[in-house]
């Protein structure tokens, strides 16, 4: 039991200093403080979140248990499903947004960034956009349950599920307050995670 609480510990603190370090209020601080090194720091940030991202990998594949669910069977239809939407996820969301902000090479070579990862700072609704709002954290969630899953398994994908919802819903916040009404219609039209609105739209034709 321990060592399950030890690993719930570990992708907890991972996951709040993963989106504390990306808040506006730390942000807006080093920013403020540090006006000619912050372009270079969502560098900064990717490269902590992999450094720390480390040691808390290797605890959750040491803790081996017995299988308590395993995609076998006609479950393995269901499981190349759910790889294959996520491979289609993250393609289509690599396609629209803008890489090299994202990575942090955008912030260094031009000195400015965006509040979304777009190249041109307006709101993509294109492409795998036009399906779901966040096809990257929809796609995270499918791959962490995409696997043969024992209990250390299980609550590593429940904590990174959650982590990725909340991730989703402050991202929609930001979005809100940055796009307004044009974001309210674009959340009418488009679902959040998973593209049941598109699907409807398909088969009904409107």
């Amino acid at each position: 039991m321990t060592r399950y609480v030890v690993l719930i510990s570990l992708w907890g603190a991972w996951c709040f200093l993963h989106s504390f370090m990306i808040t506006p209020t730390v942000t807006g601080f080093v920013r403020k403080r540090f006006e000619k090194a912050y372009p270079y720091y969502r560098i900064f940030y990717n490269v902590m979140a992999l450094v720390t991202l480390t040691p808390v990998l290797v605890y959750s594949f040491s803790i081996k248990g017995p299988a308590v669910f395993c995609w076998e069977g006609p479950f393995r239809i269901v499981q190349g499903l759910f790889m294959g939407f996520a491979l289609l996820l993250f393609i289509g969301g690599a396609k629209r947004y803008d890489l090299a902000q994202f990575l942090g090479i955008r912030q260094v070579r031009e000195n400015s960034t965006c509040s979304i990862l777009t190249d041109d700072c307006r709101l993509d609704t294109g492409g795998i956009l036009g399906m779901v709002r966040h096809p990257w954290y929809a796609g995270g969630i499918l791959i962490v349950w995409a696997r043969n899953l024992d209990m250390a398994a299980i609550l590593t994908s429940l904590v990174i599920t959650g982590y990725f919802l909340i991730g989703a819903f402050l991202e929609e916040r930001k979005m809100l307050a940055e796009f307004g009404e044009e974001y309210i219609g674009y959340q009418r039209r488009v679902s959040m995670l998973f593209p049941f609105k598109w699907v409807i739209q398909k088969l009904t034709g409107r």
